[in-house]
């Protein structure tokens, strides 16, 4: 197992390695000058230029990636064009909103998903499976923007039981805390409940067809404990998998959901970056982002041997 772990965070290595080389060279072969941005509309050509020299674009590209790279490795993101503010800095302000919203989604979503999947598995066919099923189209079907739109005019400006926009964080109370998160919970975990729910039916599904769970249902063993004793266990490899892998869903969607609902997060932190082509916040968000995404990947794979006693690394 040690050995493994060890051999799968070198892997990670060339991965993060290719990822920051699309993310520098995307994002400085794509047209926009920052320097231009920053300059304004009545700068010279003079006026872009010394900015140019200031910020280092004016260095060849392959100059400006082993630079960017030799901060990396120390730790050092680079600092913010408009800010002047080191980009870790910025990012850890705006880490909580992300981190609380995409905790409380995720916990939301798989306590809902997998019940769900069981029933509609376990009453294949029946209108509590057609139902489930027509709620997992609806969810791939609505996008995020729409359905929150729709959440803030019901429970915000009809009902006014919820605040329409902007967090609280913890420390200001905890129904203030968890009544900003709700409708952007369930905004974002729409799709990726949905997701959970159709592979949890599908592996039940496969699962209850196996002889060793007519087996138990012929020693008169109790609805509850086939499906969680028996079905669940031998069904929870793909789960995982699919929770996992659907983790880059709330990545990307964590994007639209705090812009629609105006949350101070990472999301919303991207999008300010990306409009005033602040090279080094959008730079570091993604590369934060990329980490993440391989760490859970990482964690879901050692965690089959968990889960299945029959894998061995």
């Amino acid at each position: 197992m040690l050995a493994y772990i060890v051999r799968r965070i070198l892997a990670t290595v060339p991965v993060m390695a290719v990822v920051a080389i699309f993310v520098f060279a995307l994002l400085h072969l794509s047209p926009g000058d920052p320097a231009a941005i920053i300059a304004g509309d009545t700068a010279t050509d003079a006026d872009i230029a010394r900015i140019h020299a200031k910020l280092g674009l004016d260095q060849p590209f392959y100059v400006q990636f082993a630079a960017w790279v030799w901060n990396l490795l120390h730790g050092d993101l680079g600092v913010s064009i408009f800010t002047n503010l080191p980009v870790l800095k910025l990012i850890g302000q705006r880490v909580e909103p992300t981190l609380a919203l995409t905790l409380s989604t995720l916990v939301v979503s798989v306590l809902v998903a997998i019940p769900l999947g069981i029933l509609a598995a376990w009453k294949a066919g029946s209108w509590i499976d057609r139902l489930v099923m027509m709620f997992a189209v609806l969810g791939f079907s609505v996008p995020i923007f729409v359905l929150a739109y729709v959440l803030i005019y019901t429970f915000s400006i009809a009902a006014k039981v919820l605040p329409v926009q902007g967090y609280v964080g913890l420390g200001g109370g905890l129904w203030p805390f968890l009544s900003h998160l709700i409708m952007p919970s369930i905004a974002l975990g729409l799709v990726y409940t949905a997701l959970i729910a159709r592979i949890t039916r599908a592996s039940m599904l496969d699962v209850l067809a196996q002889d060793y769970i007519r087996t138990a249902q012929a020693k008169g063993l109790p609805n509850e404990n086939v499906l969680i004793g028996h079905a669940l266990k031998n069904a929870a490899v793909p789960i995982a998998t699919i929770i996992g892998i659907g983790i880059a869903l709330l990545i990307g969607g964590v994007v639209v959901t705090e812009t629609v609902f105006a949350i101070p997060g990472l999301g919303r932190l991207t999008v300010d970056a990306i409009l005033r082509r602040d090279y080094p916040i959008i730079q570091g968000v993604i590369l934060i982002f990329s980490a993440v995404y391989v760490l859970i990947n990482l964690l879901v794979d050692l965690s089959y041997a968990v889960l299945d006693p029959r894998i061995r690394y």
